[in-house]
């Protein structure tokens, strides 16, 4: 993994709140924050929160009296979120996953959606949420299936390799959709503690208003962006216009529709 992978900052953060949580992530926080209120938690903890896709559902979704922590490691990603979600059940602390500053046995539930891909050491990630579980609590992650099974991701991976033919961007390919394998993922949970873990491939439908709008997305709201300026300076608008083009050749003009797949983990402290 690449240091510039876990960078949301700047404009990044800001892009990847207009664009990529409604294209991918808010279909999915419905989801996430629907098995999570299943269990009924009093207090939950959310890692690698982003600009608060989740936490807004789980607000929505959480009874009144859960209390919601909600970290990241990039402080730029929780200012989008503060600005946007106020509500005295919800605190927001940046914090790096792999060394949570929470006691022993704080929460019932730990959700982290799209996350634990840039995590440098996910042993050490899942020992912190398995260490500050209440026994009987339970971690809730998502991770990305392949890339060939996220169709607009692997539309514009493939459009830049033709654009950067002698470097190709691979940030998709090497992070978001490279940890899928759900019984390595399932033996480092267990590694760290977990018991009756369970994984479930969820597919569902992600659409833009156009070609245009899901480029922004994917190549000025993520950390694709860093790989494109360190290839050419001044190229990020050609390259993002590059992307909507494969795009509009794929899906067509207007509105773009495809689908999305995941794979969702449940485990018990």
């Amino acid at each position: 993994m690449s240091e510039t992978d876990k960078v949301f900052s700047g404009s990044i953060a800001a892009i990847y709140d207009s664009h990529m949580v409604p294209l991918f992530f808010a279909p999915y926080a419905v989801e996430m924050a629907a098995r999570v209120a299943a269990h009924a938690p009093t207090a939950v903890l959310e890692v690698a929160a982003g600009t608060g896709a989740v936490t807004a559902e789980l607000l929505r979704q959480l009874p009144k009296e859960t209390t919601i922590t909600a970290t990241d490691l990039n402080q730029g990603m929780l200012d989008v979120a503060a600005a946007r979600l106020s509500d005295r059940r919800l605190r927001l602390r940046s914090c790096d996953a792999q060394s949570l500053p929470f006691q022993d046995k704080s929460f019932d539930a730990v959700v982290c959606q799209f996350g634990v891909m840039f995590f440098p050491d996910r042993l050490t990630a899942y020992g912190e949420a398995h260490r500050v579980l209440r026994k009987g609590g339970s971690y809730f992650l998502s991770v990305w299936d392949t890339l060939d099974a996220n169709p607009f991701a692997d539309v514009v991976t493939r459009a830049l390799a033709e654009a950067f033919p002698n470097d190709p961007p691979d940030f998709f390919r090497r992070t978001p959709y490279g940890h899928n394998d759900v019984a390595a993922i399932t033996a480092t949970l267990a590694e760290a503690g977990f018991g009756g873990i369970t994984a479930e491939t969820v597919t569902l439908p992600s659409s833009a208003p156009s070609a245009a709008h899901a480029a922004m997305a994917l190549c000025q709201g993520t950390p694709l962006r860093s790989e494109i300026e360190q290839r050419d300076p001044q190229g990020l608008a050609r390259a993002t216009e590059t992307a909507a083009r494969a795009l509009e050749r794929e899906f067509g003009s207007g509105p773009v529709q495809s689908s999305m797949r995941t794979i969702l983990f449940e485990a018990q402290a």
